[in-house]
């Protein structure tokens, strides 16, 4: 009976540990600004000595209030992210941002963030945007904002938004709940692997001839995120 007790508690105790590893570590004191040059490897980074931190460890000059480049990518825009690894005061809190910039009939491709949920607003123009969730539905969950509203992309699930304008760009500023949040674009990923994934898998997951996919391999898949 007392051995049963024990694994219970022992596995009781394994899921709570694996939960709480499976996302951003949390605070246990005040900050923990990022050592990044520390030989350390942990989830996240080490912390600073807490007397060498000063004001500019919570503070980055990121232009926000400027439009971005959207011109040097095929997609149309330019996502500004601001993450643990362009401010270090991040590390431990959960958090990060982005200023998304559109041009007209731009968009943020299809893409996932694999550690975090984002919600977004919306600062200039209209965006259509959407999340698809997982298998078996697939269920699509779409709608056109306009200045000043809100919408929230749920972790992991593919998402996108879309600038319908022919002749105005777009603003958006996003916040997602992870010091390093990821981001995997779905084109760039299948299409653009390093290696490329073989012809065999692509031709059957998408069921067209070895042809389109030789033709969409060979496109030139740029980041579209800075």
């Amino acid at each position: 009976m007392a051995s049963s007790k024990f694994f219970l508690l022992t596995a009781l105790v394994a899921l709570v540990a694996s939960q709480s590893m499976a996302s951003d570590p949390s605070p246990l004191q005040d900050f923990c600004v990022a050592n990044k040059d520390s030989l350390v490897h942990v989830n996240g980074f080490p912390c600073k000595d807490a007397k060498d931190v000063n004001v500019d460890d919570f503070f980055i000059a990121a232009n926000f209030d400027k439009p971005m480049d959207t011109t040097k990518s095929k997609a149309g825009s330019n996502v500004t992210l601001i993450n643990v690894m362009k401010l270090a005061g991040l590390n431990t809190l959960g958090i990060s941002m982005a200023r998304i910039d559109y041009a007209p009939k731009g968009q943020n491709p299809p893409h996932t963030h694999p550690r975090a949920t984002e919600i977004l607003t919306v600062l200039e123009g209209s965006l259509y945007v959407g999340f698809v969730t997982s298998n078996q539905e697939n269920k699509l969950f779409s709608k056109t904002l306009n200045k000043g509203d809100v919408f929230v992309f749920p972790q992991g699930l593919i998402h996108f938004q879309y600038n319908p304008s022919y002749d105005k760009p777009a603003v958006a500023m996003a916040a997602l709940s992870s010091q390093n949040p990821g981001a995997i674009t779905i084109a760039n990923a299948v299409f653009g692997s390093n290696p490329p994934i073989s012809d065999d898998v692509l031709t059957k997951a998408f069921q067209v001839d070895k042809n389109a996919v030789d033709w969409l391999q060979a496109q030139f898949w740029e980041n579209n995120h800075n």
